[in-house]
């Protein structure tokens, strides 16, 4: 089941992208902020192999969250 980046949560740290080795995670276009203020990325569900790489490596708790909640993720 991919993970979800949970949009108002995210902090916009991005350190989840460099350490996806699928690049499946992406910014909006144009980019925009969430409830915080903060630029956030999300997780494309389709190409998201579930490895937990992202997890690991966000530094907000909370932020990615290991199932697929579409409805969490701002695009």
């Amino acid at each position: 089941m991919p993970y979800t980046i949970v949009s108002n949560i995210c902090e916009g740290a991005a350190d989840c992208i460099p350490v996806c080795p699928v690049d499946c995670i992406k910014w909006p276009e144009p980019r925009k902020t969430n409830s915080k203020g903060f630029e956030y990325p999300y997780i494309e569900h389709d190409t998201c192999i579930d490895c937990g790489a992202c997890l690991a490596a966000c530094p907000v708790e909370g932020a990615i969250i290991d199932e697929a909640k579409p409805e969490l993720q701002l695009i």
